[in-house]
């Protein structure tokens, strides 16, 4: 055979792994929002953006999607619109007659504020954010996701806990993520290309939802209502989900939400994208990725889904399978999509803790462990080591602000701080 045509078929392969785990993902992340219809929702945010970043997009080989930093900026601004009144910039008790038509205008602005820093090339000052800040970033995150995972399942703050028996939800969370975790281990031991056409993530879902069905367990399971049936379907949601309200009010209350999500949408992308530039030794067009994933994401308004970045998880397997063409990040987008149209009817007997599980394991692998571990394991030897003490300090403060307070102001703050506590000390040298 052509070792074209062989490069080909083995970049569609990987393609058909990282869908499910795209696929999967965006689910998780689709009910995490509350979002109407957030599972399928969240699956067809997953393909799209994909589909849109792996052709137009400034890094070669990546996936795009939704992603845990960024559902958890857009959450609070679904809760809030959902309540119909948000106070903004000297406006107090402003209605929201539609919320979907909101978030659908955050996201809008959100995009077309990404693209504008594309087109000004504001790609390159993602160099001046220093290691242990993107470290207490992503710690931060990891919190985030599971404390929100935690108030689902207890039923804490404004959460409602899922139906049914809440230790049989737990024991299928826990389960969920014990098996994302030994079931790679196990099907690596009987062939190692196993792991790559079935994903443990997709594994576990699979094997619980299994599980949860051939024993009634009387919980909760994912709500898909899936009407996309034909063109006309598609067309209905968007004319559904298009906003008609640009009032001025509006878009005032709006900004703010627009102007978070865009600077978190600019760190999670191009963070993402040199991670992947270290692992491929190639250089991403920073500029050109931030054009492909503002339109991306201004796109998924107009289906009332949930906008997306660059995806380390994704994006990292992608590489690590082995894909070496564009066409496997692209080809990933349009699986996910055909597998929402085709298997959305057996989605809806996922037991809604098996995502819980899955999201559990995102926050594990978010969470940056090194700097941690490596502080430890200095304290248990009783050594001292100032530049790990000082980056600790930054990841910590990072890490509080960002779970306390808000995600932007911790990346912006602890960024310039580290810069001003540089200068004095070089000043002092």
């Amino acid at each position: 055979m052509n070792k074209k045509i062989q490069e080909i078929i083995q970049n569609l392969i990987i393609a058909l792994t990282v869908s499910f785990a795209a696929l999967s993902l965006g689910a998780a992340f689709g009910v995490l929002s509350g979002r109407s219809n957030g599972a399928l929702i969240g699956m067809l945010s997953a393909g799209l953006i994909a589909l849109v970043t792996s052709l137009f997009g400034g890094t070669r080989l990546q996936c795009s999607g939704p992603t845990g930093p960024m559902t958890a900026m857009i959450t609070p601004v679904i809760q809030a619109a959902s309540v119909g009144i948000i106070s903004a910039w000297g406006y107090d008790n402003i209605n929201i007659a539609n919320p979907d038509h909101f978030v659908n205008i955050v996201i809008l602005l959100s995009s077309l504020l990404i693209i504008l820093c594309g087109i000004l090339k504001l790609g390159t000052f993602i160099k001046l954010v220093p290691q242990p800040v993107i470290s207490g970033f992503m710690d931060g995150i990891a919190i985030i996701i599971v404390v929100s995972q935690i108030n689902k399942i207890f039923g804490l703050g404004q959460a409602k806990a899922f139906e049914g028996s809440l230790y049989i939800n737990i024991l299928v969370a826990v389960s969920t993520l014990i098996l994302i975790f030994i079931i790679p281990k196990l099907l690596n031991i009987i062939s190692n290309h196993l792991p790559r056409f079935l994903p443990g993530t997709l594994a576990s879902i699979i094997l619980m939802t299994l599980i949860s069905n051939l024993f009634p367990l009387n919980i909760e399971n994912i709500n898909i209502s899936n009407n996309l049936n034909n063109l006309s379907d598609l067309k209905a949601i968007f004319i559904e989900q298009l906003p008609t309200d640009w009032s001025y009010v509006i878009i005032i209350a709006a900004l703010p939400f627009a102007f978070q999500l865009t600077m978190l949408c600019y760190l999670d992308t191009l963070l993402t994208s040199l991670v992947i530039d270290k692992m491929t030794k190639e250089k991403t067009k920073q500029n050109k990725e931030l054009i492909a994933q503002g339109t991306a994401n201004g796109l998924v308004a107009f289906i009332g889904g949930i906008p997306g970045a660059q995806a380390t998880i994704r994006s990292v397997l992608l590489v690590k399978e082995g894909a070496t063409l564009r066409l496997a990040g692209i080809a990933v987008g349009f699986l996910v999509i055909f597998e929402v149209l085709m298997l959305s009817q057996w989605m809806t007997l996922i037991p809604q803790a098996v995502f819980t599980g899955v999201l559990l394991k995102v926050a594990y692998d978010v969470f940056d462990w090194k700097p941690i571990i490596s502080w430890i394991n200095l304290l248990l030897n009783k050594k001292t080591n100032s530049q790990i003490n000082k980056d600790v300090i930054f990841i910590i403060g990072t890490m509080l602000v960002t779970v306390i307070w808000n995600l932007n102001i911790a990346v912006i703050g602890f960024t310039i701080l580290f810069h001003i506590l540089n200068k004095i000390n070089n000043e002092k040298a």
